[in-house]
């Protein structure tokens, strides 16, 4: 998954974006709500994580302006607050949870999960495609009962198709989503893991298909199996 970090504190926001990084996630950090905003408004994010209190700012009325823009992703709020009426606002603005610093790193984690799932249409930790599961804590993948092993970016890239099946996905948004700013990778880059994805994945009940000119599209072949 792909994450806007908007912190300030920066051995804070090492810590949270070297955490999330281990796990497999991309993270992008910003520092100031001006930061934030700029990639707010030209990147797709599974989740933002947003401080309260910034340089330049709040991080309520960050947030109260992604609502008003009608830009939906996710939010979890940190903060070192302990008012309740501080916690009563970020929910009101539209943050999906709230924790307050410090934090135990396990729980942020879990957290997280909480707010993906609830946005998407599974109802517990793992992604289940015919044979092929992945538990999206633990970062395994499994087909037809045997563990597969993947690297870091094999991980990212197969979550993405798990959790898009059926849409057309550019190889612009596979590239930012796979390398967060790293301007050294082009889309050679994302062709390289796609392929060596789709070696892991033989014989699993999931198709990536290339879009010439487009991208690609991830699908379920189980519908389309005999019985």
């Amino acid at each position: 998954m792909r994450f806007l970090l908007v912190e300030d504190t920066l051995d804070v926001a090492e810590a949270i974006a070297g955490r999330l990084g281990n796990a497999g996630h991309v993270v992008d950090l910003a520092q100031t709500l001006e930061d934030a905003w700029h990639f707010a408004v030209t990147n797709d994010y599974d989740l933002v994580i947003l401080d309260m209190n910034l340089p330049d700012g709040s991080g309520l009325n960050f947030l109260k302006r992604l609502r008003q823009e009608q830009i939906v992703f996710p939010v979890l709020v940190l903060t070192a607050r302990l008012s309740v009426n501080d916690k009563i606002g970020a929910l009101d603005y539209g943050a999906d949870d709230y924790m307050v610093k410090p934090f135990d790193f396990g729980e942020l984690e879990a957290r997280i999960r909480a707010i993906v799932r609830r946005g998407s249409t599974q109802s517990d930790r793992s992604i289940a495609v015919g044979n092929l599961t992945f538990d999206m804590a633990e970062r395994s993948l499994t087909v037809d009962g045997k563990e597969v092993e993947l690297t870091r970016r094999e991980t990212i890239l197969l979550e993405i198709f798990l959790t898009n099946r059926g849409r057309v996905l550019e190889k612009e948004e596979l590239l930012t989503r796979l390398f967060g700013l790293e301007s050294n990778s082009n889309a050679n880059a994302v062709e390289l893991y796609v392929a060596r994805l789709r070696r892991k994945l033989e014989g699993a009940d999931l198709e990536i298909r290339t879009l010439r000119g487009i991208g690609y599209q991830a699908r379920d072949t189980v519908q389309g199996k005999s019985a």
